[in-house]
């Protein structure tokens, strides 16, 4: 288990291509560069998802969400950077911006502003948003320590983010940001 505390060493990782591991909001998280095609399908692997599925992004600042803010109404794009008590995942109509690798069978894909300190350092170590799915193989539960990961994943990751896990009880709520339908509770 390689445990980094360095968000530019976690950075570098993700710039080459590899895929970490990071505690976020609620449950651990496995992440990688979204527009690495060959990460993604990693990260897949690892889970045994199917990519028709799609991935949810995570951002740390506002200014990593603007080319879909661009895309949105004036009270979609306030909903999209709005602080709430629980984290939400906004599924944001999207054809051009994000890969279809990442959004699986969808015409959208699910974003998430974290308001989690140590996933904001990391996505402005990185520069822009990253993958954000649960620390799991496909019907296990998610991974709610480092220890849970390196359990399921052993050293086909390339590094564990060692920084704490995030206070909400439950994983992020996924709405439509359009219509505010709701995907999971």
């Amino acid at each position: 288990m390689k445990l980094i505390t360095s968000t530019a060493e976690l950075a570098n990782i993700l710039q080459q291509g590899g895929v970490i591991a990071y505690p976020t909001e609620a449950v651990w998280g496995l992440g990688c560069d979204p527009f690495n095609q060959t990460a993604v399908r990693r990260i897949l692997a690892l889970k045994s998802r199917p990519e028709a599925k799609g991935l949810i992004l995570i951002a740390g600042d506002p200014s990593q969400l603007k080319p879909w803010i661009n895309t949105l109404s004036e009270d979609a794009a306030q909903r999209l950077i709005s602080k709430t008590d629980r984290p939400i995942s906004w599924v944001v109509p999207d054809t051009q911006i994000t890969p279809n690798w990442v959004r699986g069978e969808h015409q959208s894909v699910a974003i998430r502003l974290t308001q989690h300190k140590a996933v904001q350092a990391l996505c402005q170590a990185f520069g822009g948003v990253i993958v954000s799915t649960s620390a799991n193989p496909a019907g296990l539960d998610p991974a709610m320590t480092a220890e849970d990961v390196s359990h399921y994943f052993g050293d086909q990751i390339d590094g564990i983010y060692q920084a704490p896990l995030g206070q909400a009880d439950q994983p992020s709520q996924v709405k439509d940001i359009v219509t505010g339908k709701l995907f999971r509770a």
